[in-house]
Parts: C-alpha cells; structure tokens; sequence
C-alpha cells in the first residue's frame, strides 16, 4: 500500500512539475530558428491539373515548387540568421509522412507547404454540327398465322455535341491549419516520435505514452500548435490582403493533409490560388505572381517571428487596445 501511495505521490509531482515547467516556457519568448518549406506533391503525385477549356494546362506540382523555391530565397534574404530547410527542390516524390518526418527532424519551428487549388467543374457541351442517323421502326400487321412484321428503315439528322469543362469562378487564396478538435491525431503523431516535448531534454526519460501526464502535456502543447498556426494563418491572409488578391481566410481541415497532422510545430498550408480558374493559373505560373506571393508569405513569417521573439508587455498591449 505504501508502494502505491509513493507512486501515486510520484505521478501526481511530475505532473504538476510538468505543468510549471510547461508554464515557464510558453512565459519565455520562443526563439524562431528553423524554418521548414514544403513544395506540395512532386514526381508521380503532380497534384490538381489544369483541364478547363482554355486551360494552360498547369500541373500543381511545378507551380508549388516554383513558389517554394522563391520562398526559400525571399526567407533566407529576410531572416539571414534562419536556418531554412526546403524538403524538395526538384521534381521528386515524397509522401506527407517523409515530409514531416523531414521536418521533425531537422526540429523545425514552423513549417509552411505550399498548395494549389482545385475544384470539382461542372460539364457543358456545345453543338458543332450534325450527322444523318438511320434508324428503323417495327409494326405488326395481321392476326394469327397471318400475322406479319413490317421493318421500315428512317433517317434524321442528329446533333454532334462537343463536351468541355467549365473553369470555377472561384479565385484567391486561403490557408489551412489543422482543426482544433482533433488535437488526438496530433497527440498520436508524437507518440510515434522520439521528440515528446519540444524544448525539453527527454533523453534520460522512460517515458509513458499512457499515463495522464504526457498526455496532459502533449494536449496542452498540440492546443499551443493550433493557436500558433491560427496566428501566422491570419497573418499570411492579411499579407494576401495587401497585395490585392482575394483574402479566402484561415480554414480548419480536420483529415486529409497528413503533413499538418504529422508536424510537431505550428504548421500552415497555403492553398495559393485556383488551378481551375483562368486568372488565377496565369497568375500562379507567372514569374510576377509566383515572386510576389513568396514576398508576401516571407513578410507575413517575418512578422510572426517578430511577435513569437519579441513580445508586448502585457502593460503595453493594453495602452494598445485601449487606443
């Protein structure tokens, strides 16, 4: 009994102690020092394609890696003391979960993959001429054994319809974070890492992926990613905003994009445009458009490592709110 109640004393200490020492880092600014650039798909996976009518024909897959790779220069230019870590710089394939293994090992801070979107279009269809169909009717005249069939053959004209797909309206650029109720997936994830906490040395620990401590921790700190993520989404979208393009706002996924589920940091993907929409794939293959998006996502990262390093003095954000 005293065995038990030692370890129950135990547990509950390392829980609490967890706890401060969780507190007592989210109080200490966190310092930005690793970025990590994904270029979405690549190799066999070449993402949305372009195939309204018109259409250039784009393969998402060139146009993330194109802006990626601008990304990468504008970062390395802006935050010459970051290190910026590309996962891909050609056209190979790799699955989400090498790019976030890829990410977790190089402990990144902040991880930003680049998309490109697509919708579902609709078909239409346009006549382009016409072609003489022969066709036949049958009737039966007569009773009985006198009973006869009469086939009469017919012809008519036909249209020739030509079927094409109809490119979306829709245009502009969102980003998209993992969803807050599925902080589980995100707990799971780092189950399946060696890196538990970040920012603390647990190699000396039996760690327990079970117990209530570690699990408390890692909720707290997958909320802390959500909240993370959110913040550099929106300012990525008001940077998008400043430019002129057409704000789509900050989405919560909760399945399908692994690689923010398997992160262990913030992490956003950013839908940069519509594939399917006539504007915005010129706009998203041009030179100009791919280097002012990158300029834009650079100052938006910029900004948040700003804030993450440095601050306000809760005194301060007052006067601010206030004003």
């Amino acid at each position: 009994m005293l065995k038990i109640k030692e370890s129950g004393i135990s547990l509950f200490a390392a829980f609490i102690l967890s706890i401060f020492c969780l507190n007592i880092s989210a109080q200490t600014p966190k310092k930005i020092r690793t970025i990590i650039v994904d270029a979405g798909h690549g190799g066999t996976d070449a993402g949305a394609h372009g195939e309204y009518e018109g259409t250039l024909g784009s393969l998402e897959k060139h146009i993330t890696l194109a802006i990626s790779n601008k990304l990468v220069a504008e970062l390395k230019k802006q935050l010459p003391d970051t290190k910026i870590v590309p996962t891909r710089t050609t056209d190979i394939y790799q699955a989400p979960r090498e790019k976030a293994r890829i990410a977790n090992d190089n402990r990144g801070d902040l991880f930003i993959c680049i998309h490109a979107d697509a919708v579902a279009l609709k078909t239409g269809s346009r006549i382009i001429g016409y072609k003489t169909e022969t066709y036949t009717t049958t009737k039966y005249i007569g009773k009985g054994k006198k009973k006869k069939k009469i086939v009469t053959p017919h012809t008519r004209e036909v249209p020739i319809k030509q079927y094409f797909k109809i490119p979306t309206t829709r245009k502009g650029t969102s980003t998209l974070i993992f969803a807050a109720n599925k902080t589980n997936d995100k707990i799971r994830a780092m189950q399946n890492s060696d890196l538990m906490i970040p920012d603390v040395d647990d190699s000396t620990l039996n760690i327990n992926y079970d117990s209530p401590e570690w699990k408390a921790n890692a909720l707290l700190y997958t909320q802390n990613y959500f909240k993370k993520s959110y913040k550099l989404g929106s300012l990525i979208q008001d940077e998008i905003t400043n430019m002129g393009r057409e704000n789509l706002g900050v989405w919560q996924r909760e399945k399908g994009i692994a690689v923010l589920q398997a992160t262990q940091m913030p992490a956003v993907l950013i839908e940069t445009g519509f594939i399917a929409n006539p504007e915005d794939e010129r706009y998203l293959n041009s030179e100009k458009g791919q280097q002012e998006i990158a300029e834009a996502i650079a100052k938006a990262i910029k900004k948040y490592k700003d804030q993450v390093e440095n601050p306000k003095p809760a005194t301060q954000l007052n006067e601010t709110t206030s004003k």
